[in-house]
């Protein structure tokens, strides 16, 4: 249920290519921002309007240094306004780097004779996951390379293995996808595991330059990907996640291209995507592109705060690509997730010393930010962040137009960072060393005085006593 475009092409014709490049450029080459224009988008972001293809490209080509500060303040009390001062931490967790596919930036190409080929048996994915659990991960998201072993059936079911491992009081309580496209049927299979969020990155929203990267296998088929989330729709998972893998291209057309994106879902299926992804080429195992488009420090900060006022309602998510300096920087502007002690080596999570360096021919490319979960949750205490693991949305049934309903008004505050408190007080109780523990609850105290001392506070309060008395999994 894996590879078959052919199929695709006969039973669903009206799955077409959305993206016309001359439509885009034209956006970005007609822009004339303007102090008072670009100030007037800002405004109308901070409103909680999602902004047009026309208005985003106004931002991307706003480059008066006055005007990109004023983009990434406004970015920042966009972001405090709709989720409050929580970041949601999860962890990848890697099952397997078969693949079939010939991409000039991955180290997982078939080509590549230098990798190991491995998938984690069923014990050793109970491992990993085990291992996760004691570190206190309560979400993961699984990354599959793009190969026929890895069909619906065999990501179901490692789905399910991953729910019902427990260590200790140690559960994950949200499985994230990332793996190859599907047709509709492999999606309903997958439905049924009960994944959260399904990733397919375009990684280039230039079809041009996606095919340069994209030297053999399925993944050269560039309308297969970009439809790839329609079927997933169709086939009822209405949590998806797009990205772009910044570096390929121009960084302004992949925001417009993630923005043009966004725009087919809501015509379509009246949701935008739940996460969107903006990872940047790091050094993978025989990398081999063109480095004309690799994004700096400065424009990447740029593109992040623009992603956040052109959608204000979507999950912005910056992974250990990045090193920690970068991360500390843009989480401000606009990032809602983040994830923690990461290790991207197949079975590294169960190694006795996560402190030695990993293989890189295990891994899919190289990452930046090695510190451990607590040290990530030590520094956002620090930095006033609430650090959640809350999955009450997706169990509540807040997902798809329901969440658009909650979210798009700003009313996910209400949820977002009390259930973020009650996670941090589980973490703080089953994991936290003695001094995080402590800094941990100052934090929560702090946040329990700023809150109107109502009904709301009180529950609160209430449920986080029950955490302390052995209570787990409680939310709003």
């Amino acid at each position: 249920m894996l590879f078959k475009p052919e199929k695709l092409k006969i039973k669903d014709q009206r799955m077409k290519s959305f993206i016309d490049s001359d439509e885009l450029w034209g956006f970005i080459n007609n822009a004339r921002p303007t102090k008072e224009g670009v100030r007037n988008i800002i405004a109308k972001s901070l409103d909680k309007q999602r902004l047009t293809l026309e208005e985003t490209a106004m931002l991307v080509q706003a480059s008066d240094p006055e005007l990109v500060e004023e983009i990434k303040q406004g970015a920042k009390s966009l972001k405090e306004k709709v989720y409050g001062q929580r970041i949601v931490l999860f962890a990848p967790l890697y099952i397997g780097n078969r693949c079939i596919n010939k991409c000039a930036y991955c180290g997982f190409k078939s080509t590549n004779k230098a990798i190991k080929r491995i998938t984690l048996t069923n014990e050793e994915l109970v491992a990993q996951v085990q291992a996760l659990e004691d570190a206190g991960h309560k979400r993961l998201i699984l990354v599959y390379g793009e190969h026929p072993t890895y069909d619906a059936k065999f990501i179901a079911d490692t789905v399910r293995t991953v729910y019902s491992v427990r260590s200790g009081p140690g559960e994950i309580r949200r499985v994230n996808i990332n793996a190859a496209p599907m047709d509709i049927d492999g999606f309903r299979i997958i439905k049924d595991a009960k994944i959260g969020t399904y990733q397919v990155f375009q990684e280039t929203y230039h079809e041009e330059t996606y095919a340069k990267v994209h030297l053999g296998g399925i993944k050269r088929n560039f309308e297969w990907r970009l439809t790839a989330l329609d079927r997933a729709q169709e086939a009822g998972i209405d949590d998806v996640g797009i990205g772009a893998l910044f570096g390929l291209y121009d960084w302004r057309f992949e925001v417009l291209g993630l923005i043009r994106h966004t725009n087919h879902f809501e015509a379509v299926y009246n949701v935008g995507p739940h996460t969107i992804s903006f990872p940047r080429i790091q050094y993978a195992s025989e990398l081999n592109i063109s480095k004309s488009h690799l994004v700096s420090d400065e424009h990447f900060t740029r593109l992040v705060a623009i992603l956040r006022l052109a959608v204000p309602y979507t999950g912005l998510i910056l992974t250990a690509r990045e090193p920690g300096s970068i991360r500390d920087e843009i989480m401000q502007f606009g990032v809602s997730q983040i994830d923690g002690g990461t290790n991207i080596e197949l079975g590294g999570y169960s190694k006795k010393d996560q402190a030695e360096a990993q293989d890189i021919d295990l891994e899919q490319f190289q990452i930046n930010d090695s510190r451990s979960l607590n040290e990530i949750m030590d520094e956002l205490i620090e930095h006033d962040y609430i650090p959640s693991f809350c999955t009450s949305c997706y169990r509540r049934g807040r997902t798809g137009e329901h969440f658009m309903e909650f979210s798009v008004p700003g009313f996910i505050k209400r949820f977002c960072q009390p259930n973020a408190m009650l996670t941090l007080a589980e973490y703080l109780e089953d994991y936290a060393p003695a001094a995080t523990k402590e800094k941990g609850y100052l934090l929560i105290q702090k946040k329990l005085d700023e809150m109107e001392k109502d009904s709301s506070r009180a529950d609160l309060i209430g449920k986080i006593e029950q955490v302390k008395a052995g209570k787990r999994d409680l939310y709003f």
